[in-house]
């Protein structure tokens, strides 16, 4: 598919690009949307990229602060992910979460931007997040819901089962690593029947952990990233408080 000029993403970590570090970039991150991004301009001298994401966002959050910015910079492509920072609070409401879910879609639709929209991840492997697999599964089913009345394009993340190995995972076990951004630009490329692909980096051996070390393992990721993560959703704090975009205006990938 044709794409013309102004790709413009929007959402929480997962599209700001946590797990795939680069010091060089704004806010130390590349991330999947930036891959699709260069691969969708090689050839096109006029195209431009906005990043509106920002870490820690919550889906309401990223509809009243992106949708409208985005709307402004006239897209032809606009990709959301957004509602995991909500399915993993004490409380919600998934189905009035939702209505403002599609409220920003109809708005982005009315554009005539070709819309890519995002299930969430099984995270059955994870004995944390995996208690939150009926929530992410309501999710999903009123996101498709959405994305046929929109006529918008879904990337289905549920289904993707190379995201079980850990591999693909950053140290933190929250946030895809860099091959798990790579790969997630390749299958977000293959739904815009992009003919572009990029390259995943072999897994990379993981020693066996005897028992002992395992057990000091798990415990060091608990203190250095499970408890805050945990502290800040119980307190109403937030990893993106007093960032700002990426990319808040179009610029040459």
């Amino acid at each position: 598919m044709d794409f013309a000029a102004r790709y413009v993403a929007l959402g929480d970590s997962f599209t700001e690009g946590l797990g795939d570090p680069d010091p060089s970039l704004p806010n130390g991150v590349r991330g999947w949307a930036d891959l699709v991004a260069r691969q969708l301009a090689e050839g096109n001298g006029s195209f431009g990229y906005a990043n509106l994401a920002i870490r820690g966002r919550k889906l309401r959050q990223v509809m009243a602060e992106q949708v409208d910015a985005a709307v402004a910079l006239q897209p032809t492509l606009v990709t959301l992910y957004a509602g995991a920072n909500d399915i993993f609070r004490p409380k919600v409401d998934i189905d009035r979460l939702m209505e403002d879910y599609e409220a920003g879609i109809a708005k982005l639709s009315a554009t005539g931007a070709t819309l890519l929209l995002f299930t969430g991840f099984d995270a059955r492997s994870s004995k944390v997040f995996g208690t939150m697999r009926g929530r992410t599964a309501i999710y999903n089913e009123l996101v498709r819901e959405i994305a046929e009345k929109h006529g918008a394009l879904l990337v289905d993340y549920w289904r993707f089962g190379e995201y079980h190995d850990w591999h693909m995972w950053a140290e933190d076990r929250m946030h895809m690593s860099t091959a798990g951004h790579i790969n997630m630009a390749n299958r977000v490329l293959a739904v815009l029947e992009h003919e572009g692909s990029l390259e995943v980096p072999a897994p990379v051996s993981l020693p066996q952990l005897a028992k002992v070390e395992a057990l000091r393992a798990n415990a060091r990721w608990a203190r250095e990233h499970a408890a805050p993560w945990f502290v800040r959703r119980l307190t109403g704090k937030s990893s993106g408080d007093g960032l700002s975009p990426r990319y808040p205006q179009l610029i040459e990938p």
